[in-house]
């Protein structure tokens, strides 16, 4: 048998094994049952490392030891692995979150913070400026900046843009309601669109002519982005400026109060 690379290749990066692992596996998948010899001459895998090989495959999953002379190792259904792989991955993503929902509760944590507002070099408000890319940076950021608003948030962006990200805003905007922090959110698109979705969230939402999409918390913090809606990479700045927020605040006010939906 001709095991083509391109195979091993993918193989190896889609179950994480390494170039003897994946040759090694696919010489068994193909013969069902078979000893160590037969999977070294299928597999082209050096016959002494072929053992060791076979023995790590079955401790992962991926085959099982047939007792008797001489030794054999029954290969194991991919279905079978990938189900097993896909539960371990979600358990270890699930021990993952509850180690990092826990981080808080630590020493560790609390030395971290102190370094960060009490460090060499403070942070100043006014110097606070960043680019990020990538929608789960992008969202990440812009749940931050909702979580901290106190009085105020203004929400200017395209429809799409907002039904994209409504699992941050949607949360936000109920909490916002709870602690009567002001809301005001104006959309760009499609008029009855903008009139659906005011409806359908029970919110008075301006619709705007502008393609701007920008977030602002209490008129210091500003999130805006930078790439076209459908761009292939999403990218955008923040700031954390109050002087240039409160002056971009102005111009919304007055978008909004001359808005195309009344």
């Amino acid at each position: 048998m001709i095991i083509k690379p391109e195979l091993v290749k993918r193989i190896k990066d889609y179950f994480n094994l390494n170039i003897y692992e994946a040759k090694v596996w696919l010489a068994l998948l193909s013969k069902g049952i078979a000893s160590a010899r037969e999977v070294a001459d299928l597999s082209g895998v050096p016959r002494s490392r072929t053992y060791d090989v076979l023995e790590s495959l079955e401790k992962r999953g991926f085959a099982i030891t047939k007792i008797g002379k001489p030794v054999k190792y029954i290969s194991v259904k991919p279905v079978e692995i990938i189900e097993k792989m896909k539960s371990n991955v979600m358990q270890e993503a699930n021990e993952r979150v509850v180690s990092l929902a826990n981080l808080k509760d630590t020493s560790e944590y609390l030395e971290l913070e102190q370094l960060h507002t009490t460090g060499i070099s403070p942070i100043k408000s006014h110097d606070i400026t960043g680019s990020l890319k990538g929608r789960s940076n992008i969202v990440a950021r812009l749940r931050e900046l909702l979580d901290n608003a106190k009085n105020e948030v203004i929400i200017c962006t395209s429809i799409t843009d907002f039904e994209d990200k409504s699992r941050v805003i949607m949360p936000a905007l109920e909490k916002f309601a709870k602690d009567n922090i002001k809301i005001k959110i104006a959309l760009s698109g499609d008029t009855e669109k903008v009139k659906k979705i005011a409806a359908k969230h029970n919110r008075k939402i301006k619709n705007i002519d502008s393609t701007a999409r920008f977030y602002m918390a209490d008129k210091k913090e500003t999130f805006f982005m930078v790439t076209p809606e459908h761009s292939e990479e999403e990218m955008g700045v923040w700031l954390q400026s109050p002087f240039f927020t409160s002056s971009i605040s102005q111009i919304i006010d007055y978008s909004i109060k001359n808005s195309l939906v009344k």
